[in-house]
Protein backbone atom coordinates (compact mmCIF):
# COMPACT_ATOMS: atom_id res chain seq x y z
CA UNK A 1 0.00 0.00 0.00
CA UNK A 2 1.42 3.44 -1.12
CA UNK A 3 1.94 5.99 2.00
CA UNK A 4 1.25 9.58 1.46
CA UNK A 5 2.49 12.38 4.17
CA UNK A 6 -0.45 14.94 4.26
CA UNK A 7 0.78 18.62 5.50
CA UNK A 8 -1.20 21.13 6.62
CA UNK A 9 -1.42 23.72 9.68
CA UNK A 10 -5.21 23.71 9.56
CA UNK A 11 -5.85 20.85 11.37
CA UNK A 12 -9.71 20.68 10.35
CA UNK A 13 -8.23 20.31 7.23
CA UNK A 14 -5.41 18.19 7.84
CA UNK A 15 -8.00 15.72 9.26
CA UNK A 16 -10.47 15.70 6.22
CA UNK A 17 -7.87 15.18 3.27
CA UNK A 18 -6.71 11.89 5.87
CA UNK A 19 -10.21 11.28 6.37
CA UNK A 20 -10.16 11.01 2.50
CA UNK A 21 -7.16 9.22 1.51
CA UNK A 22 -7.24 6.87 4.38
CA UNK A 23 -9.85 4.77 2.24
CA UNK A 24 -6.91 3.92 0.25
CA UNK A 25 -4.00 4.79 1.13
CA UNK A 26 -1.30 4.45 4.39
CA UNK A 27 -1.42 8.16 5.60
CA UNK A 28 1.11 10.22 8.11
CA UNK A 29 0.22 13.66 8.90
CA UNK A 30 2.09 17.00 9.90
CA UNK A 31 1.34 20.28 10.77
CA UNK A 32 4.88 21.64 10.00
CA UNK A 33 7.38 22.21 7.31
CA UNK A 34 9.53 21.21 9.96
CA UNK A 35 7.51 18.16 11.48
CA UNK A 36 7.12 17.37 7.79
CA UNK A 37 10.71 16.83 7.26
CA UNK A 38 11.29 15.13 10.21
CA UNK A 39 8.65 12.71 9.56
CA UNK A 40 9.60 12.24 6.24
CA UNK A 41 13.26 10.70 7.29
CA UNK A 42 11.78 8.03 9.20
CA UNK A 43 8.41 7.61 7.22
CA UNK A 44 10.02 7.84 3.54
CA UNK A 45 6.52 8.35 1.76
CA UNK A 46 5.68 7.67 -2.12
CA UNK A 47 4.37 11.30 -2.33
CA UNK A 48 3.73 14.09 -0.32
CA UNK A 49 0.14 16.32 -0.75
CA UNK A 50 1.24 19.75 1.06
CA UNK A 51 -0.61 23.10 1.62
CA UNK A 52 1.72 26.08 -0.35
CA UNK A 53 0.68 28.54 2.34
CA UNK A 54 2.15 27.68 5.47
CA UNK A 55 4.14 29.42 8.42
CA UNK A 56 7.60 29.39 8.71
CA UNK A 57 8.18 27.07 5.47
CA UNK A 58 5.81 27.65 2.38
CA UNK A 59 5.42 25.05 0.20
CA UNK A 60 7.56 25.39 -2.24
CA UNK A 61 10.66 25.39 0.45
CA UNK A 62 9.36 22.38 1.96
CA UNK A 63 9.61 20.93 -1.55
CA UNK A 64 13.08 21.84 -2.54
CA UNK A 65 14.10 20.24 0.65
CA UNK A 66 12.46 16.91 0.45
CA UNK A 67 13.38 16.89 -3.29
CA UNK A 68 17.31 17.18 -1.95
CA UNK A 69 16.32 14.56 1.24
CA UNK A 70 15.06 11.79 -1.48
CA UNK A 71 17.79 11.78 -3.80
CA UNK A 72 15.19 10.98 -6.75
CA UNK A 73 12.32 12.72 -7.96
CA UNK A 74 9.66 12.66 -5.34
CA UNK A 75 6.06 13.44 -6.83
CA UNK A 76 4.21 16.64 -4.47
CA UNK A 77 0.50 17.69 -4.84
CA UNK A 78 0.18 21.14 -4.02
CA UNK A 79 -3.39 22.49 -2.02
CA UNK A 80 -4.37 25.67 -2.11
CA UNK A 81 -7.36 28.34 -1.06
CA UNK A 82 -6.19 30.88 -3.08
CA UNK A 83 -8.32 31.15 -6.24
CA UNK A 84 -5.85 33.26 -8.98
CA UNK A 85 -3.97 31.45 -11.60
CA UNK A 86 -0.64 32.25 -10.25
CA UNK A 87 0.18 30.14 -7.33
CA UNK A 88 -0.90 27.55 -9.22
CA UNK A 89 1.71 28.33 -12.39
CA UNK A 90 4.37 28.55 -9.86
CA UNK A 91 3.80 25.29 -7.86
CA UNK A 92 4.03 23.48 -11.35
CA UNK A 93 7.01 25.28 -11.94
CA UNK A 94 8.92 23.99 -9.35
CA UNK A 95 7.75 20.62 -10.17
CA UNK A 96 5.07 20.15 -8.51
CA UNK A 97 2.77 16.69 -9.70
CA UNK A 98 -0.39 18.71 -9.38
CA UNK A 99 -2.47 21.66 -7.51
CA UNK A 100 -5.66 20.80 -5.74
CA UNK A 101 -7.84 23.56 -4.96
CA UNK A 102 -9.47 24.01 -1.42
CA UNK A 103 -12.52 22.95 -0.23
CA UNK A 104 -11.64 19.69 -1.58
CA UNK A 105 -13.74 17.22 -3.31
CA UNK A 106 -13.20 13.81 -1.71
CA UNK A 107 -13.59 12.14 -5.32
CA UNK A 108 -11.69 14.79 -7.11
CA UNK A 109 -8.72 14.45 -4.35
CA UNK A 110 -8.68 10.59 -4.72
CA UNK A 111 -8.56 10.46 -8.68
CA UNK A 112 -6.01 12.71 -8.70
CA UNK A 113 -3.88 10.93 -5.87
CA UNK A 114 -4.20 7.84 -7.73
CA UNK A 115 -3.35 9.36 -11.11
CA UNK A 116 -0.13 10.20 -9.44
CA UNK A 117 0.69 6.93 -7.64
CA UNK A 118 -0.11 5.05 -11.01
CA UNK A 119 2.60 7.00 -12.98
CA UNK A 120 4.93 5.93 -10.10
CA UNK A 121 4.64 2.64 -10.44
CA UNK A 122 4.98 2.56 -13.91
CA UNK A 123 8.06 4.39 -13.20
CA UNK A 124 8.98 1.84 -10.83
CA UNK A 125 8.03 -0.49 -13.11
CA UNK A 126 10.63 0.91 -15.85
CA UNK A 127 13.47 1.45 -13.96
CA UNK A 128 12.96 -2.05 -12.65
CA UNK A 129 13.05 -3.70 -16.25
CA UNK A 130 15.45 -1.48 -17.21
CA UNK A 131 18.15 -3.24 -14.88
CA UNK A 132 16.66 -6.75 -14.21
CA UNK A 133 18.44 -9.53 -16.47
CA UNK A 134 15.48 -10.83 -18.17
CA UNK A 135 16.60 -14.37 -17.91
CA UNK A 136 17.59 -14.80 -14.14
CA UNK A 137 15.90 -11.62 -12.33
CA UNK A 138 18.90 -10.57 -10.76
CA UNK A 139 20.39 -7.46 -11.83
CA UNK A 140 21.92 -6.66 -15.01
CA UNK A 141 25.48 -6.35 -15.78
CA UNK A 142 25.33 -1.91 -15.91
CA UNK A 143 22.71 -2.30 -12.69
CA UNK A 144 24.96 -4.40 -10.89
CA UNK A 145 28.29 -2.74 -11.68
CA UNK A 146 26.19 0.61 -10.56
CA UNK A 147 25.13 -0.51 -7.32
CA UNK A 148 28.03 -2.53 -5.91
CA UNK A 149 30.07 -0.35 -6.88
CA UNK A 150 28.12 2.51 -5.36
CA UNK A 151 27.74 -0.05 -2.04
CA UNK A 152 31.20 -1.18 -1.43
CA UNK A 153 32.59 2.86 -1.30
CA UNK A 154 30.56 3.03 2.01
CA UNK A 155 29.99 -0.58 3.29
CA UNK A 156 32.04 -3.72 4.46
CA UNK A 157 31.56 -7.57 3.46
CA UNK A 158 32.27 -9.51 0.75
CA UNK A 159 32.64 -9.14 -2.88
CA UNK A 160 32.06 -12.41 -5.13
CA UNK A 161 32.59 -13.43 -8.87
CA UNK A 162 30.79 -16.83 -9.23
CA UNK A 163 31.13 -19.09 -12.15
CA UNK A 164 29.49 -21.92 -13.50
CA UNK A 165 32.04 -24.37 -14.84
CA UNK A 166 31.44 -26.73 -17.71
CA UNK A 167 28.21 -24.85 -18.37
CA UNK A 168 28.97 -24.59 -22.16
CA UNK A 169 28.71 -28.61 -22.30
CA UNK A 170 25.09 -28.06 -21.23
CA UNK A 171 24.39 -26.03 -23.96
CA UNK A 172 26.36 -28.07 -26.60
CA UNK A 173 25.09 -31.42 -25.68
CA UNK A 174 21.50 -30.30 -24.24
CA UNK A 175 20.46 -27.36 -26.14
CA UNK A 176 20.53 -23.69 -25.40
CA UNK A 177 16.51 -23.96 -23.83
CA UNK A 178 18.16 -26.52 -21.41
CA UNK A 179 20.81 -24.00 -20.64
CA UNK A 180 18.45 -21.38 -20.18
CA UNK A 181 16.23 -23.10 -17.41
CA UNK A 182 20.23 -23.77 -15.74
CA UNK A 183 20.75 -20.55 -15.64
CA UNK A 184 17.34 -19.56 -14.22
CA UNK A 185 17.39 -22.04 -11.80
CA UNK A 186 21.22 -20.98 -10.52
CA UNK A 187 19.84 -17.30 -10.56
CA UNK A 188 17.16 -18.87 -8.03
CA UNK A 189 19.74 -20.32 -6.04
CA UNK A 190 22.31 -17.14 -6.03
CA UNK A 191 18.51 -15.20 -4.37
CA UNK A 192 18.83 -18.15 -1.50
CA UNK A 193 22.52 -17.36 -0.37
CA UNK A 194 21.56 -13.72 -0.33
CA UNK A 195 19.55 -11.52 2.37
CA UNK A 196 17.46 -8.43 1.38
CA UNK A 197 20.50 -5.70 2.09
CA UNK A 198 22.60 -8.15 -0.29
CA UNK A 199 22.97 -7.65 -4.16
CA UNK A 200 23.36 -9.86 -6.79
CA UNK A 201 23.63 -9.68 -11.07
CA UNK A 202 24.42 -11.68 -13.65
CA UNK A 203 27.43 -9.83 -15.30
CA UNK A 204 28.18 -12.53 -18.47
CA UNK A 205 26.54 -15.56 -19.70
CA UNK A 206 27.13 -17.90 -16.67
CA UNK A 207 28.94 -15.01 -14.52
CA UNK A 208 27.68 -13.76 -12.07
CA UNK A 209 28.32 -11.01 -8.96
CA UNK A 210 27.57 -10.43 -5.32
CA UNK A 211 27.64 -8.61 -2.21
CA UNK A 212 27.32 -9.68 1.10
CA UNK A 213 26.72 -7.18 3.79
CA UNK A 214 28.73 -7.39 7.10
CA UNK A 215 30.17 -10.73 5.89
CA UNK A 216 33.91 -11.21 6.80
CA UNK A 217 34.30 -14.66 7.69
CA UNK A 218 35.66 -17.33 5.00
CA UNK A 219 34.07 -20.03 6.30
CA UNK A 220 30.50 -18.49 5.69
CA UNK A 221 31.48 -18.40 2.01
CA UNK A 222 32.57 -22.16 1.97
CA UNK A 223 29.25 -22.75 3.50
CA UNK A 224 27.50 -20.90 0.64
CA UNK A 225 29.61 -22.01 -2.33
CA UNK A 226 28.89 -25.34 -0.94
CA UNK A 227 25.56 -24.81 -1.03
CA UNK A 228 25.12 -23.88 -4.40
CA UNK A 229 27.78 -26.72 -6.03
CA UNK A 230 25.20 -29.51 -3.99
CA UNK A 231 22.05 -28.03 -5.01
CA UNK A 232 23.15 -27.16 -8.51
CA UNK A 233 24.06 -30.98 -9.11
CA UNK A 234 20.64 -32.11 -7.69
CA UNK A 235 18.86 -30.04 -10.17
CA UNK A 236 20.78 -30.37 -13.10
CA UNK A 237 20.14 -34.42 -12.82
CA UNK A 238 16.77 -33.77 -12.41
CA UNK A 239 16.73 -31.37 -15.66
CA UNK A 240 19.14 -33.95 -17.53
CA UNK A 241 18.40 -37.27 -15.85
CA UNK A 242 20.68 -38.67 -13.41
CA UNK A 243 23.00 -40.32 -15.91
CA UNK A 244 24.49 -36.74 -16.85
CA UNK A 245 27.67 -36.43 -17.12
CA UNK A 246 29.24 -32.95 -17.55
CA UNK A 247 31.20 -32.04 -14.02
CA UNK A 248 28.76 -28.71 -13.44
CA UNK A 249 29.39 -26.83 -10.50
CA UNK A 250 30.49 -23.38 -9.15
CA UNK A 251 33.56 -21.46 -8.75
CA UNK A 252 33.85 -18.31 -6.49
CA UNK A 253 36.38 -15.58 -6.19
CA UNK A 254 35.92 -13.51 -3.16
CA UNK A 255 37.48 -10.00 -1.74
CA UNK A 256 36.91 -8.59 1.50
CA UNK A 257 36.07 -5.01 1.73
CA UNK A 258 37.27 -2.82 3.07
CA UNK A 259 40.46 -5.41 3.78
CA UNK A 260 41.13 -4.70 0.36
CA UNK A 261 39.84 -1.49 -0.74
CA UNK A 262 37.21 0.18 -1.84
CA UNK A 263 37.71 0.88 -5.34
CA UNK A 264 34.76 -1.58 -7.41
CA UNK A 265 37.23 -2.01 -10.35
CA UNK A 266 40.06 -3.04 -8.52
CA UNK A 267 38.05 -4.96 -6.57
CA UNK A 268 36.82 -7.21 -9.02
CA UNK A 269 40.58 -7.25 -10.54
CA UNK A 270 41.22 -9.21 -6.90
CA UNK A 271 37.88 -11.11 -7.06
CA UNK A 272 38.97 -12.52 -10.36
CA UNK A 273 42.79 -13.30 -9.08
CA UNK A 274 41.22 -15.46 -6.61
CA UNK A 275 38.18 -16.88 -9.21
CA UNK A 276 41.52 -17.78 -11.71
CA UNK A 277 43.08 -19.91 -8.86
CA UNK A 278 39.97 -21.67 -8.10
CA UNK A 279 39.17 -22.37 -11.65
CA UNK A 280 43.02 -23.74 -12.22
CA UNK A 281 42.77 -25.44 -9.00
CA UNK A 282 40.42 -28.36 -9.50
CA UNK A 283 36.99 -25.78 -9.74
CA UNK A 284 33.76 -26.44 -7.61
CA UNK A 285 35.35 -24.55 -4.59
CA UNK A 286 35.95 -20.67 -3.14
CA UNK A 287 38.97 -18.89 -2.85
CA UNK A 288 39.59 -15.62 -0.91
CA UNK A 289 41.77 -13.20 -2.38
CA UNK A 290 44.40 -11.34 -0.15
CA UNK A 291 48.12 -9.61 -1.13
CA UNK A 292 49.99 -11.99 0.60
CA UNK A 293 49.01 -15.51 -0.92
CA UNK A 294 48.94 -13.22 -4.19
CA UNK A 295 52.28 -12.06 -3.90
CA UNK A 296 53.42 -15.38 -3.29
CA UNK A 297 51.54 -16.99 -6.12
CA UNK A 298 52.83 -14.32 -8.40
CA UNK A 299 56.56 -15.45 -7.37
CA UNK A 300 55.86 -18.67 -8.59
CA UNK A 301 53.41 -18.56 -11.64
CA UNK A 302 53.38 -14.77 -12.98
CA UNK A 303 52.77 -15.52 -16.72
CA UNK A 304 49.46 -17.00 -16.01
CA UNK A 305 48.46 -14.23 -13.76
CA UNK A 306 49.34 -12.00 -16.23
CA UNK A 307 47.67 -13.81 -18.79
CA UNK A 308 44.65 -13.75 -16.62
CA UNK A 309 44.99 -10.32 -16.08
CA UNK A 310 45.38 -9.31 -19.71
CA UNK A 311 42.54 -11.40 -20.66
CA UNK A 312 38.98 -10.06 -21.64
CA UNK A 313 36.87 -10.98 -19.29
CA UNK A 314 32.96 -11.40 -20.65
CA UNK A 315 33.56 -11.77 -24.10
CA UNK A 316 30.30 -10.80 -25.63
CA UNK A 317 28.98 -11.65 -29.38
CA UNK A 318 30.05 -8.92 -31.69
CA UNK A 319 32.70 -6.49 -32.62
CA UNK A 320 35.37 -4.92 -30.25
CA UNK A 321 34.71 -1.53 -29.31
CA UNK A 322 38.12 0.84 -28.73
CA UNK A 323 38.36 4.71 -28.07
CA UNK A 324 40.14 6.23 -31.01
CA UNK A 325 43.86 5.98 -29.14
CA UNK A 326 43.67 2.10 -28.41
CA UNK A 327 41.96 1.65 -32.31
CA UNK A 328 44.72 3.54 -33.67
CA UNK A 329 47.51 1.17 -32.20
CA UNK A 330 45.42 -1.78 -33.05
CA UNK A 331 45.51 -0.59 -37.13
CA UNK A 332 49.25 0.15 -36.53
CA UNK A 333 49.33 -3.24 -35.20
CA UNK A 334 48.04 -4.88 -38.22
CA UNK A 335 49.45 -3.10 -40.36
CA UNK A 336 52.93 -4.17 -38.95
CA UNK A 337 51.92 -8.06 -39.04
CA UNK A 338 51.25 -7.32 -43.12
CA UNK A 339 47.56 -8.79 -42.29
CA UNK A 340 46.20 -9.81 -45.16
CA UNK A 341 42.92 -9.21 -46.06
CA UNK A 342 42.05 -6.26 -44.21
CA UNK A 343 39.72 -3.76 -44.65
CA UNK A 344 39.06 -0.20 -43.14
CA UNK A 345 35.89 1.39 -43.46
CA UNK A 346 34.34 4.71 -42.57
CA UNK A 347 30.85 5.89 -41.65
CA UNK A 348 29.59 9.15 -41.34
CA UNK A 349 26.80 10.48 -39.56
CA UNK A 350 24.97 13.21 -40.36
CA UNK A 351 23.19 12.83 -37.07
CA UNK A 352 24.75 13.02 -33.81
CA UNK A 353 21.79 11.81 -31.67
CA UNK A 354 21.73 8.57 -33.49
CA UNK A 355 25.51 7.77 -32.71
CA UNK A 356 24.97 5.40 -29.79
CA UNK A 357 21.95 3.43 -31.84
CA UNK A 358 24.43 3.61 -34.70
CA UNK A 359 26.81 1.84 -32.50
CA UNK A 360 25.13 -0.49 -31.22
CA UNK A 361 23.83 -1.73 -34.77
CA UNK A 362 27.36 -2.24 -35.86
CA UNK A 363 28.49 -4.48 -32.87
CA UNK A 364 26.29 -6.76 -32.93
CA UNK A 365 26.43 -6.91 -37.13
CA UNK A 366 29.72 -7.26 -37.02
CA UNK A 367 31.99 -10.48 -35.37
CA UNK A 368 34.48 -10.53 -32.72
CA UNK A 369 37.31 -10.27 -34.64
CA UNK A 370 36.12 -6.70 -36.01
CA UNK A 371 36.60 -3.98 -34.06
CA UNK A 372 35.11 -0.91 -33.97
CA UNK A 373 35.81 3.15 -32.89
CA UNK A 374 33.76 6.62 -32.69
CA UNK A 375 34.93 9.56 -33.20
CA UNK A 376 32.54 12.51 -33.49
CA UNK A 377 29.95 12.10 -36.34
CA UNK A 378 32.24 8.99 -37.73
CA UNK A 379 32.89 5.56 -36.85
CA UNK A 380 35.98 3.83 -38.22
CA UNK A 381 35.33 -0.22 -38.50
CA UNK A 382 38.71 -2.82 -39.20
CA UNK A 383 37.52 -5.53 -40.50
CA UNK A 384 39.75 -8.56 -40.94
CA UNK A 385 40.17 -11.38 -43.92
CA UNK A 386 37.62 -9.78 -45.54
CA UNK A 387 37.97 -9.08 -49.87
CA UNK A 388 35.93 -5.93 -50.59
CA UNK A 389 33.10 -8.05 -52.29
CA UNK A 390 32.67 -9.68 -48.94
CA UNK A 391 32.73 -5.93 -47.45
CA UNK A 392 30.49 -4.14 -49.85
CA UNK A 393 27.80 -7.15 -48.41
CA UNK A 394 28.91 -6.27 -44.62
CA UNK A 395 28.18 -2.57 -45.86
CA UNK A 396 24.60 -3.02 -47.06
CA UNK A 397 24.00 -5.14 -44.28
CA UNK A 398 24.79 -2.77 -41.75
CA UNK A 399 23.22 0.60 -44.17
CA UNK A 400 20.04 -1.65 -44.57
CA UNK A 401 19.35 -2.82 -40.68
CA UNK A 402 19.74 1.19 -39.80
CA UNK A 403 17.26 2.18 -42.77
CA UNK A 404 14.89 -0.16 -40.38
CA UNK A 405 15.44 2.41 -37.48
CA UNK A 406 16.26 5.61 -38.97
CA UNK A 407 15.91 7.91 -41.53
CA UNK A 408 19.42 9.38 -40.70
CA UNK A 409 21.96 9.50 -43.52
CA UNK A 410 25.06 7.59 -43.75
CA UNK A 411 28.17 8.10 -46.20
CA UNK A 412 30.39 5.34 -46.35
CA UNK A 413 33.54 4.77 -47.33
CA UNK A 414 36.37 1.95 -47.62
CA UNK A 415 39.03 0.90 -48.66
CA UNK A 416 41.23 -2.89 -48.97
CA UNK A 417 44.72 -1.91 -47.17
CA UNK A 418 46.34 -5.61 -48.51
Amino acid sequence: MSKILIVDDDEMMLMMARHILLSKYEVVTATTGAEAIEIFETERPDMVLSDLMMPEMDGYELHRILQEKSGETLPIMFMSANEGDESEIKGFEVGAADYIHKPLKPDVLLRRVENIIENLDKIHGLEAAASTDPLTKLLNKSAAQKEIGEIVKKSSGALLMIDLDSFKLVNDIYGHNTGDKILIHFGELIKKIIRTNDLAGRIGGDEFIAFLQNVGDENILKEKTEYLNEKLLIAAKKLMGKDMQIPLGTSVGAVFVPEEGRDFKMLCKKADIALYKVKHGGKHALAVFSEKNHAENNSVGGLSQLRMILSERNIEAGAYFADFEAFKKIYQLFMRMDNKNLILMQFTLSDADFAEEFKEVLLKSLRKSDCVTRNGKKFLVLLLDLSKKEADNVKDRIISQVKNISATKIGVEHEKIF
